[in-house]
């Protein structure tokens, strides 16, 4: 087998071109967006819960250590985690609880372990996580009773949490940064008295990251119940269950997309067509631009005959899809604008900014815009080394495009361990 790229030192990777068509079949590992949120209502459950597939990466271990910490009986086995929950009294002695970059984690687990009954704990991560906005959700907990303590800088990590007095009613949240304060909020919501009653302030941004927490309380026996500018959340206690997470439908997009940048088809085994996850929204993107879009047992299969077409797309619900969607854009007929997203600024890197500048680097014709990016189609690209800005999804999208390109050097390609720690291992088999 002839490896597609060679390693330069420990800190490159550097990426061959692929001649295609292609014709794959992957199965690919469980999404995080899933596995985070199934953790979170088995940790808050009473008794034991087995999670099937779930996501190993360095975002969900460190959330998976964490729940440890409060007191959750984790015991990892080949292809599954056992789980025993704390009922919804999680307990602290004064640890210190690292979170990396794990924005998602870090925010579930600031509302989970304000529900603490004993001892107090501090929460913080990377610089970059110190930099992420976290201040409507203390808010929205400190109106609730929960004492928390900013020890740099108000509204950021980290924070210390203290045992508090919550209680439940109605409490105001603003989610035009993230939508992640609200299903931070959601989820610890049957575990106040009388239950929880959100009243949204703005428009909210990813919401179909609300409606996939919703649908994972639901499995875990709690429903949620949507009102005109909010959510209401019942009193009451998740179940203990067997959970079975799909594929990563973000981890899935890096090579959904290669059938429109080479020819051929993608087949992936374990992403139902009928998944509720954010990112499936390129399932629909890539019909709309020419391929062909289908059912495959319990997965779905993408095909193109001919290039794609530019397209425009709003991103405000998925947001993760961005960095995919350019490298898509750059070889789409004609142009492409893709927008609706400016808190794409505010994740592990300013995702608008670094896409530009990279794109731009290898050739492409792009006009950075305040909520996205313009790219125009077609451009004679050339090989470039990287900068992944320490992003996973930089690092992946842009691997994809050495791809089809000649000479693209990936910087700090261990940076893909947040979310996909396999990554490097499937381009391989795609080259293969």
């Amino acid at each position: 087998m002839r490896r597609r790229w060679r390693c330069l030192r420990v800190e490159k990777k550097a990426v061959r071109p692929l001649q295609g068509p292609v014709n794959l079949r992957l199965r690919l590992p469980g999404s995080k967006s899933l596995t985070q949120r199934a953790l979170l209502c088995a940790a808050l459950a009473r008794g034991t819960s087995r999670i099937r597939n779930p996501l190993l990466s360095e975002d969900t271990l460190l959330l998976a250590r964490a729940l440890e910490i409060s007191g959750v009986r984790m015991e990892r086995r080949s292809g599954e985690i056992l789980l025993s929950g704390t009922g919804g009294q999680p307990a602290f002695s004064g640890e210190r609880i690292f979170f990396g970059n794990n924005g998602t984690g870090s925010r579930f687990f600031l509302a989970y372990a304000s529900l603490t009954v004993e001892g107090e704990a501090l929460l913080y991560g990377k610089p970059r996580l110190h930099e992420r906005p976290m201040g409507p959700l203390l808010e929205a907990l400190r109106a609730l009773g929960a004492r928390l303590y900013c020890t740099e800088r108000e509204g950021y990590l980290p924070v210390r949490v203290s045992p508090g007095d919550l209680r439940g009613g109605r409490v105001e949240l603003s989610a035009e940064k993230s939508s992640q304060f609200v299903s931070a909020l959601l989820l610890i919501g049957p575990y106040l008295p009388g239950g929880l009653e959100i009243e949204l302030r703005g428009e909210m941004v990813s919401t179909p990251y609300v409606d996939l927490t919703c649908r994972v309380m639901e499995d875990f026996g709690v429903r949620v119940e949507k009102e005109e500018r909010g959510f209401r959340v019942p009193e009451g206690q998740y179940q203990a269950r067997e959970y079975e997470v799909e594929g990563d439908a973000s981890s899935a997009s890096y090579f959904l997309i290669l059938p429109a940048l080479l020819g051929g088809s993608v087949t992936v085994e374990n992403l139902p067509l009928s998944s509720v996850q954010a990112d499936t929204l390129l399932l629909r993107l890539l019909a709309d631009i020419g391929g062909r879009v289908e059912s495959a047992g319990e997965g779905v299969r993408v095909s193109f005959s001919s290039p794609p077409r530019g397209f425009e797309i709003n991103l405000k619900k998925a947001p993760d899809l961005f960095p995919t969607l350019c490298v898509l854009a750059a070889f789409a007929e004609g142009p492409s604008r893709i927008f609706g997203a400016p808190h794409l600024r505010y994740k592990e890197c300013d995702r608008i900014s670094a896409m530009a500048t990279e794109l731009s680097r290898c050739g492409a014709r792009v006009r950075e815009l305040p909520d996205g990016i313009e790219i125009q189609g077609g451009a004679p690209l050339t090989g470039a080394e990287i900068e992944t800005y320490d992003d996973h999804r930089i690092a992946m999208a842009l691997a994809v495009l050495g791809l089809r390109v000649p000479g693209i050097v990936i910087r700090n390609p261990s940076c893909v361990s947040k979310s996909f720690p396999e990554f490097w291992d499937y381009l391989e088999k795609v080259s293969s």
